[in-house]
């Protein structure tokens, strides 16, 4: 794939601003069309998506139909519906000491935007985000993951297929690229990915005071009281952690269960394991070759005990599902967020102590998951626990509801989107007073 040097990006975006200065996108029926255009053209490209996503990450077209093409329509669909309400004024009291006047709220684009995809599901997280850009009313530059290139070259098409480039397009490339492009002064910028890179895009962005948002990931916990059903606990686990091959941002990281129950909930976890996902190449394909070894090297540092799979084939990208027990909190496999499918398994025995503990080594997850029949008691420690987001008695699903905001706090991210709150995102709130 052959990427754009400095002066041709420089190029497209100062048409972008040229764009964005004669005000097409500011009518919502423009917005309106851009949106049916998108969803015509990853439709009119769905074959071609599962062909990539599953040569990129081995996916299948039952996972891409949920979680990467199905999501991004349904969005794109929730915008249609809703984009005339959410763009509408919002009239507001005045108070005596302005009086008289007429005063309201308008949402306002930002300008041309920059939305960095990720790879672990590159057409979801690169153009959701990308509804949110369109429904706001901005221009966009795309830059899909380089380590997916046969998506992010179907990403390509599909936007060039939708749109004109002084609109949006896709700029790819690796990272001499995107410092290039975070070197330009752009009006809002949206990423996805590692706290490490997050820190760059946000020192960058700080050069032109240029506001971001930031969905990062972490180590999110799922906590397992005595009363949980165990069968409903271990079906989400096996959906949870392994779909993708672990590479979920708001993927349960690690299993922190009451030592009352532990044995028998890892008795059938293991035994659905071994039957579901018996080969090594069962949850699909590890991004690298490279990732695949980090894998393998935390394996052989790890002090716990593993209870099935740690096989990898790293000239295939695969790595099996793994469950590992007896894990501490300083073992190799919780010094970060692992991004593969491996389960550390901690217990505890005090609810109290182990909420301190979560809060303590990896606090501000980007998602808390806590099983239990006693719903009350699990809101209690979902509340105790600064995170993204929350679930009782499920995971990840949170995620697909366009009503709900998705991000993170901390060093799990800043901002959210989804639904109005990517119209949110995507706009400046716009004080209005009129004087008679």
């Amino acid at each position: 794939m052959t990427y754009p040097t400095p002066a041709q990006i420089d190029t497209v975006f100062a048409q972008q601003k040229a764009f964005f200065a004669r005000r097409a996108t500011h009518d919502i029926g423009y917005r309106k069309q851009a949106l049916e255009r998108l969803k015509d053209a990853v439709i009119d490209n769905r074959e071609l998506l599962y062909a990539a996503l599953a040569e990129d990450l081995g996916k299948t077209r039952e996972v891409v139909d949920l979680a990467e093409i199905g999501e991004v329509l349904h969005e794109i669909d929730f915008a249609l519906a809703h984009l005339t309400q959410w763009s509408t004024p919002q009239a507001v009291p005045t108070p005596d000491i302005i009086a008289p006047s007429e005063c309201y709220v308008v949402q306002e684009p930002y300008g041309v935007a920059y939305i960095i995809g990720p790879f672990n599901y590159p057409v979801n997280l690169t153009l959701t985000p990308l509804v949110g850009a369109i429904v706001g009313g901005n221009t966009c530059i795309v830059k899909p993951s380089e380590t997916t290139p046969a998506t992010s070259a179907v990403i390509e098409k599909i936007i060039s297929e939708a749109f004109a480039p002084e609109y949006i397009t896709v700029v790819q490339g690796g990272r001499a690229e995107n410092s290039h492009l975070l070197s330009l002064p752009f009006d809002f910028i949206f990423f996805t990915g590692s706290p490490a890179v997050g820190k760059v895009v946000m020192k960058a962005a700080a050069e032109h005071l240029t506001p971001v948002v930031l969905e990062l990931g972490g180590k999110c916990p799922l906590i397992v009281l005595p009363d949980a059903d165990l069968e409903q606990t271990v079906d989400q686990l096996m959906f949870g952690k392994f779909i993708n091959s672990g590479q979920t941002c708001i993927a349960p990281d690690y299993l922190y269960v009451h030592s009352s129950i532990k044995q028998a909930l890892l008795a059938r976890l293991v035994e659905r394991v071994s039957r579901e996902l018996p080969q090594v190449d069962s949850t699909g394909k590890i991004i690298t070759a490279q990732q695949v070894s980090r894998l393998l090297a935390l394996i052989e540092q790890t002090r716990g005990r593993v209870l099935v799979g740690a096989k990898a084939d790293v000239e295939q990208r695969a790595f099996s599902a793994t469950v590992v027990d007896a894990v501490e909190w300083d073992d190799a496999l919780m010094a970060e967020e692992l991004f593969g499918p491996i389960l550390p398994v901690l217990a505890f025995d005090d609810t109290a102590a182990a909420v301190d503990l979560i809060n303590r080594h990896h606090p501000k997850p980007l998602a808390v998951y806590v099983f239990s029949k006693d719903i009350a008691q699990a809101k209690q420690i979902i509340e105790r626990i600064p995170s993204g987001d929350a679930q009782v008695n499920g995971v990840m699903l949170h995620a697909f509801s366009p009503y709900l905001p998705f991000g993170g706090i901390g060093a799990s991210g800043m901002g959210d989107y989804h639904g109005h709150y990517s119209y949110l995102t995507f706009t400046h709130k716009k004080s209005v007073r009129i004087v008679p």
